[in-house]
């Protein structure tokens, strides 16, 4: 017989005890049915650990030595059953994020300090990517959840964190850089600057269906990768653009942000439904708590 976790129980009851009656009661188990369990586990380890007799029992030496490895052995599993628990709530384990670009500078210093600090034994693994890898990552599970722009697919939760106004970006000294606010139609005679068309379809079908609607289609001069690449061609007076507003974070000279009227981002926490557990929970509603208590676009 190998002994199980409970016949240590049983062992170590009793040689704290030095009593089987104290020992059962403590136990809840019949003192008779106690004293066949020690024997049982004496048996299968091949020696006596107590001894006993008119004047009560006592520890053998072998006894001795074996309580305290007992002890170990008890103590470390009820650790690996409170580590299980723990796991399960989501207080545990590792958390792997994923931040679009051009939300991580506002977006990931407050969400990150703000989790750590309320979980401090997840391991939290960021990544700042593209929104193909991010949506990518997140229907693969290399990512638990992410942080984005509304990614405009089906098969992906999101729930909105924060809203904040859509921006014409100027060169500095455009003619239409000291206006308090634009429409997109104002910007039809420009040269465009965007991201290509290949980034993420689903996005610029959207960016299509706005322009449309703002009755034009943009001569776009120039595609390039990211909001960094973007507001540098904005700079250099390649031509114009449209980001949300935290991007001004990312280059404070050479550009003017201009509000466009009745145009607002979204930023979101998505993850995939089929790894919807504990701790994607607990970092949804920190990043909520987070988003009502202060501006996120502002934070980092």
């Amino acid at each position: 017989m190998t002994p199980e976790l409970r016949h240590l129980r049983y062992f170590v009851a009793v040689a704290e005890h030095l009593s089987f009656t104290v020992a059962a009661r403590e136990l809840r188990i019949a003192q008779q049915s106690l004293s066949q369990q020690i024997v049982a586990l004496e048996r299968a380890l091949g020696t006596r650990l107590f001894d006993r007799d008119t004047r009560g029992t006592r520890l053998t030496e072998v006894g001795r030595v074996f309580l305290p490895e007992a002890r170990a052995v008890l103590a470390r599993a009820d650790a690996a059953v409170e580590t299980a628990r723990r796991a399960e709530r989501g207080e545990v384990g590792r958390l792997r994020l994923a931040f679009l670009v051009s939300t991580a500078n506002y977006m990931m210093p407050p969400v990150v300090r703000a989790f750590r600090e309320r979980y401090p034994d997840v391991d939290l693994v960021t990544e700042a990517v593209g929104i193909a890898d991010l949506v990518g990552g997140l229907r693969d599970g290399r990512y638990d959840a992410a942080f984005t722009r509304p990614p405009l697919v089906d098969d992906l939760k999101t729930v909105t964190l924060v809203g904040e106004r859509v921006c014409a970006v100027l060169p500095t000294g455009h003619p239409l850089a000291g206006r308090a606010e634009l429409r997109l139609a104002d910007l039809a005679g420009e040269p465009w600057v965007l991201t290509p068309r290949g980034s993420w379809e689903p996005w610029h079908r959207k960016y299509d269906e706005d322009f449309r609607a703002a009755g034009f289609a943009p001569r776009v001069v120039q595609r390039a990768d990211g909001v960094p690449s973007l507001l540098g061609l904005v700079a250099a007076g390649v031509g114009v653009t449209r980001l949300a507003r935290s991007a001004h974070s990312l280059r404070r000279t050479g550009v003017v942000f201009v509000p466009l009227a009745g145009e607002r981002a979204e930023t979101v926490m998505a993850w995939h439904p089929g790894r919807d557990r504990r701790a994607v929970r607990n970092l949804l509603d920190v990043a909520v708590e987070l988003a009502a208590a202060i501006d996120l676009t502002e934070a980092g």
